[in-house]
């Protein structure tokens, strides 16, 4: 029997309150990602992108239908229980880097793993291997001040890795980035996915990074559609 998909939406709805009443944004929205497979979510701004993956990513309950992790029903959970499978599971990277700025680029690395009960020791050579791999060996001991925007961004990536997670969302990972340096650090991030079999959901406005990836697909009416 073959193994469940890490991230499948079935018929996910969500709605926020506005002064002039409830406004949907999902209406029924499905998903599937399977290991090892990158989907690009390209969408005009407004449509429900965040949204989406905020529920992908067990941040926010949706008020209907079900967000499945490794086939476990998860999207309704307890807010501790949603937590562990954040921490243990997903992976986050955003626009805009969010890297703690008192500690160094290591240490940023390694306080997720020591979040997740893993050894000080192991957690600093998965660390220093995750910054090699993204070409910063040298610069484990820089705080992100000391860093360009193309090296901080890389440290994100490499955080959101840190713990070996099955998915990874993405939202605008080079959107801040000139476009040398978001085409290479782009680059590196697709490495870093298909070589440790992640699925991965990443939104994008840039249509060549989507065309790069396995699938684009967009969101219509609250639905998720093939671009």
């Amino acid at each position: 029997m073959s193994n469940p998909p890490p991230l499948e939406l079935r018929a996910v709805t969500r709605s926020f309150t506005t002064e002039a009443g409830a406004l949907p944004v999902l209406t029924g929205a499905d998903l599937t990602i399977q290991a090892g497979e990158i989907v690009a979510l390209v969408a005009p701004s407004g449509t429900g992108k965040s949204t989406l993956l905020h529920l992908a990513g067990l941040l926010e309950m949706p008020d209907g239908g079900e967000v499945f992790i490794e086939g476990r029903a998860a999207g309704k959970l307890a807010d501790d229980a949603r937590t562990t499978i954040r921490r243990d599971t997903i992976g986050f990277v955003y626009q805009f880097h969010h890297l703690l700025p008192e500690f160094t680029a290591e240490e940023n690395i390694i306080l997720p793993q020591m979040a997740a009960k893993t050894a000080h020791g192991a957690a600093t050579i998965r660390a220093r291997a995750l910054l090699a791999s993204f070409g910063l060996a040298g610069r484990e001991g820089h705080r992100p001040g000391k860093l360009s925007g193309g090296e901080q961004q890389r440290v994100a990536i490499a955080r959101a890795l840190a713990n070996a997670p099955r998915i990874l969302l993405a939202d605008e990972p080079t959107g801040n980035l000139d476009v040398a340096t978001s085409a290479r650090v782009f680059a590196e991030l697709m490495q870093a996915v298909r070589g440790q079999g992640v699925a991965a959901l990443v939104a994008t406005h840039n249509p060549e990074l989507a065309r790069q990836m396995d699938r684009v697909v967009t969101l219509r009416d609250g639905r998720v559609t093939e671009a």
